[in-house]
């Protein structure tokens, strides 16, 4: 099977592709779709959904898994961000239909570390041995997406009601 695991963001959009066959998990590419602060939000937005877009036809997952938003201080920044999920998710459905799911952060850090409350630098180092990776994947929004990808494929015979229906 193979996993689009999606760290949602506006400026930074990190994406993580793995293949998930009995237990074993591969990389098969990480990275970021970027976007300018200096370019409008509808242009911004366009050119996640483009990237996305690029992602699914480049890679055709049979999933896609998306991290839930979760806000604590920025609320402005919140919603520009929101609003560039939605898209990410409309996106997603228009691609592969109804196979997308999504995890909270909690969600993620229990199936990657056994943790809910883990921090950065052991889910960093988590994913690292999980995909037998030599070193952290960088930047930070590409390991949070693979994160998001290892989350599902732990979980999928499980994911039913993490299905985005």
């Amino acid at each position: 099977m193979i996993i689009l695991g999606i760290d949602p963001g506006l400026a930074t959009m990190g994406y993580g592709v793995i293949s998930a066959n009995r237990g074993v998990f591969k990389v098969v590419d990480y990275g970021v779709v970027t976007t300018p602060k200096e370019d409008s939000l509808p242009k911004r937005l366009f050119q996640i959904e483009e990237g996305v877009s690029e992602l699914i036809e480049a890679f055709k997952p049979d999933n896609v898994a998306i991290e839930e938003l979760f806000f604590s201080k920025n609320i402005t920044t919140g919603i520009a961000v929101a609003e560039a999920r939605g898209v990410i998710l409309l996106t997603a459905v228009k691609g592969i239909g109804s196979e997308v799911y999504e995890y909270t952060p909690n969600q993620i850090k229990q199936a990657i570390t056994g943790y809910g409350g883990a921090d950065k630098l052991q889910m960093q180092h988590m994913v690292q041995a999980l995909l037998r990776l030599k070193s952290v994947p960088r930047p930070d929004d590409a390991a949070d997406a693979l994160a998001v990808a290892l989350c599902h494929a732990q979980t999928s015979r499980l994911s039913t009601p993490f299905r985005i229906q």
